[in-house]
């Protein structure tokens, strides 16, 4: 495995490939601070350009542009609370309001660290692990899938305190039911779209947190008041020793629920950051803070989220499957090269291999060389007066949700939502279970019928799968064990 390192860096380390991985994370960057267009369609787009270049650089360019977007997506999510990534979601709940306290600085800077961190750790695991743990995914089917959609439903209950569960469970229901709108996964027919053929695809993702996010959030700071522009120190910009302290465990704990996440097919970044958030509030001594700008609820999301994103390169080039939609459209690059991924790749082209997986090392450095510095710099925007910060957020907003499929469908959602947005804010709703359940509920219902086709109609079969039993009690446990904790020193009362 040495050797193999060694051999990959080796190939990594040529000026060309060093050059467009460079180019690949930059560009990543900026199309990950544009909302709507994310990594996905940013690899699309430009992977015609890479038909001239050699397999190996043109992979890396590709790679580069892939998690670098996904800190890109964190610069919107945390200044003005528009997320230009379906990843970078759960980042804007905390680092938004550190950014109106003045630390939006610190916010960037905990993100750029935290995802260079989890990107280290993932790529051990990942140089150490990725057979056994390609094979495991390999026995992962629709029980276990289901039993992981309902594991991530189960954090909802994280979201939310004690007195605020009940409006937490129905907000994911809400988001669930949502979720429903579309093609019925069992019969194939169309389910509530009114006869409009752009819901036969159902609610698009990022439109909608656009209009919750970014377009709720300016109708509800017109609706207080103009706020004053943040007038922050530059000094007070820069993370501290404390927050860094803080956020360690954070780091630690998203990276590894992002690598086990990511290595799953489907599963998908958005997931991991979800429940990383979800487990960082119960966990953390801080939970107090969560929903009100705790650098944790940065720190533990964007290293979930940027583990998640190496992690998909398991199933993609263990076994051919992609782990998320980038990976597949990557999937496609390589079948245009003459290149399949697959158990004997690695047998294969070890070169191209492991001069990729050392990509992610050198272009995860570059990524923190460049962001580190600028996160100050980006923070200094919250100068702007919120007179023309305001109409330039809705304009990109409106704007950013029609350049992705070009029609006037996907402003109208961005405006419905963000009508919805502003009535959640004024009514003190809680969104991440809303967001959770629109999430999960398309995966969830997928898993649920196909773990029902295949015990004839008896969903006992979960019984005889050892992973999901144990993820389902997991699952269990979670929601139960707040109440039942609560239970036994009430016990010991009556007792004494």
């Amino acid at each position: 495995m040495l050797d193999n390192l060694i051999m990959g860096f080796g190939a990594a380390l040529t000026p060309a490939n060093l050059l467009w991985c460079f180019v690949g994370v930059l560009a990543g960057t900026v199309i990950g601070l544009l909302p709507g267009l994310g990594s996905t369609t940013g690899v699309a787009v430009l992977l015609p350009l890479t038909l001239s270049f050699e397999p190996l650089t043109a992979l890396i360019m590709l790679a580069g542009i892939y998690y670098g977007a996904q800190y890109g997506g964190t610069i919107t999510s945390v200044l003005i609370s528009t997320p230009g990534e379906a990843a970078s979601v759960v980042t804007a709940i905390d680092g938004y309001q550190m950014a109106r306290k003045g630390r939006a600085g610190a916010a960037l800077s905990i993100a750029a660290i935290g995802s260079f961190a989890a990107a280290i750790v993932s790529l051990v695991l990942l140089v150490a692990m990725a057979p056994p743990f390609a094979e495991l995914a390999l026995g992962f089917g629709p029980p276990e899938n289901l039993a992981v959609m309902v594991l991530g439903l189960a954090t909802i209950v994280s979201f939310s305190s004690a007195g605020g569960r009940l409006r937490g469970l129905a907000m994911a229901v809400l988001g669930i039911l949502l979720a429903t709108v579309g093609v019925d996964a069992a019969t194939g027919l169309p389910r509530y779209t009114f006869g409009d053929v752009d819901l036969l695809s159902g609610l698009p993702f990022v439109q909608v947190m656009i209009g919750l996010f970014a377009v709720g959030e300016v109708l509800f700071q017109i609706r207080q008041g103009a706020a004053a522009p943040i007038r922050a120190r530059f000094k007070d910009l820069m993370i501290t020793k404390a927050e860094l302290s803080r956020s360690t465990g954070a780091i630690a704990r998203g990276s590894v629920i992002g690598y086990l996440l990511g290595c799953l097919p489907g599963a998908g970044s958005t997931l991991a950051s979800f429940l990383a958030y979800g487990v960082e509030k119960r966990v953390s001594r801080n939970r107090h803070e969560f929903g009100q700008g705790a650098i944790e609820g940065v720190a533990a999301p964007e290293s979930a989220n940027n583990a998640a994103a190496n992690a998909n390169f398991v199933p993609t080039l263990a076994l051919g499957i992609p782990g998320g939609a980038t990976t597949a459209v990557l999937l496609g690059a390589f079948m245009m090269y003459g290149i399949q991924p697959g158990p004997l790749l690695f047998e294969e082209q070890p070169e191209l291999v492991w001069g990729l997986l050392a990509s992610f090392f050198l272009g995860n450095v570059m990524l923190l060389v460049l962001n580190l510095p600028l996160a100050p710099m980006f923070a200094q925007l919250l100068r702007i007066p919120y007179g023309y910060m305001y109409p330039l957020i809705l304009v990109t907003s409106f704007v950013g949700a029609y350049s992705i499929d070009n029609n006037m469908f996907s402003v109208w959602v961005v405006f419905v939502f963000g009508l919805v947005g502003y009535f959640m804010k004024k009514f003190d709703l809680p969104m991440a279970p809303l967001v959770l359940g629109l999430v999960v509920g398309a995966l969830f219902e997928k898993a649920l019928v196909q773990t029902s086709a295949m015990g004839g109609g008896d969903l006992t079969i979960i019984l005889t799968r050892p992973i999901a039993l144990v993820v389902f009690l997991l699952a269990a446990l979670l929601l139960a064990g707040p109440t039942l904790l609560k239970l036994i020193p009430r016990r010991q009362k009556e007792t004494v």
